[in-house]
């Protein structure tokens, strides 16, 4: 049940979702800083929007959500590296007393004048990013409004976080073709949207996505395709380390070398440490040591 997504369709319409859940996945990620109980549960909600977001792209890559304000939370972001390697990171002012939280609402507030990025980087293609005024009090209403401003495609979400789980519902109305504008009644989306706001978050973190789909929409006919796999995973590497240093040039690696015996890269991710003493950072441009 936990740790996949589930992609469902309305037969014979142009509705299509997913549900996800996490709960090992999320364990591993939280473990990795002592984030206070609000950024843990946003974090939680926007790895589990990031995971139902990718689900709507047909392209290998990654999808990254991004949160940024002025405030004690400096920013969060969480990312999914298609099929399903997720991580997540978030910085704020030490110190700070964040108030008791059920959802992303104190967190965001904590952002104060917040900004959502959501970035798509195709391994193949052009980088796109949408960027949305972060004026609604939680998350899942941000991520709405991001697709009936930016996409322009009718989109219901859902997201409920514990420390320990989180889970998502996301339903999108496509574009009609033409052979199906005479067949769906136009009391259709409606009537999904209104059923899946009766779904509590108890519901959607507890029970299997089977479960959840029969009891909202038992009379429509819903078919499930295979479901996927999500789990932890950091895109960190010797190689892009070694490109980083590459591109900060063979001038500005020798001065780091003059302050420090090695060079440190360190992974806030995942905690992976890469280390490049001399002859390794100058080997990198075809120098050695003098």
């Amino acid at each position: 049940m936990y740790d996949q997504r589930q992609r469902f369709f309305i037969a014979d319409t142009p509705v299509r979702g997913d549900v996800v859940h996490l709960d090992h996945a999320l364990r591993t990620i939280l473990a990795q800083r002592d984030y206070p109980d609000a950024i843990a549960l946003l974090l939680g909600e926007m790895l589990t929007a990031v995971s139902l977001l990718a689900s709507t792209l047909k392209i290998e890559g990654r999808l990254t959500i991004q949160a940024q304000g002025s405030g004690p939370l400096k920013w969060a972001m969480a990312e999914c590296h298609l099929p399903g390697q997720l991580r997540a990171l978030a910085e704020w002012e030490e110190g700070t007393e964040f108030a008791p939280a059920t959802n992303s609402e104190v967190a965001l507030t904590a952002l104060q004048g917040g900004v959502l990025f959501i970035t798509i980087e195709p391994e193949k293609g052009e980088r796109y990013q949408g960027i949305v005024p972060m004026d609604q009090p939680t998350l899942a209403a941000c991520l709405t409004q991001y697709y009936d401003l930016s996409a322009q495609i009718p989109s219901h979400l859902t997201l409920a976080c514990t420390r320990e789980r989180s889970a998502g519902l996301l339903m999108q109305l496509l574009p009609r073709q033409e052979d199906e504008k005479a067949t769906i009644d136009d009391d259709l989306w409606p009537r999904l949207t209104t059923l899946a706001d009766t779904l509590t978050a108890e519901e959607l973190l507890n029970l299997p996505a089977t479960e959840i789909l029969y009891r909202l929409y038992h009379e429509e006919t819903v078919r499930l395709a295979d479901a996927e796999p999500l789990h932890f995973g950091c895109t960190c590497s010797q190689q892009r380390c070694e490109a980083a240093l590459q591109q900060i040039g063979a001038d500005a690696v020798r001065e780091l070398l003059e302050e420090e015996d090695e060079i440190r890269m360190d992974c806030q991710f995942c905690h992976a440490q890469y280390r490049f003493g001399p002859e390794a950072a100058l080997a990198l441009f075809g120098l050695h040591m003098s």
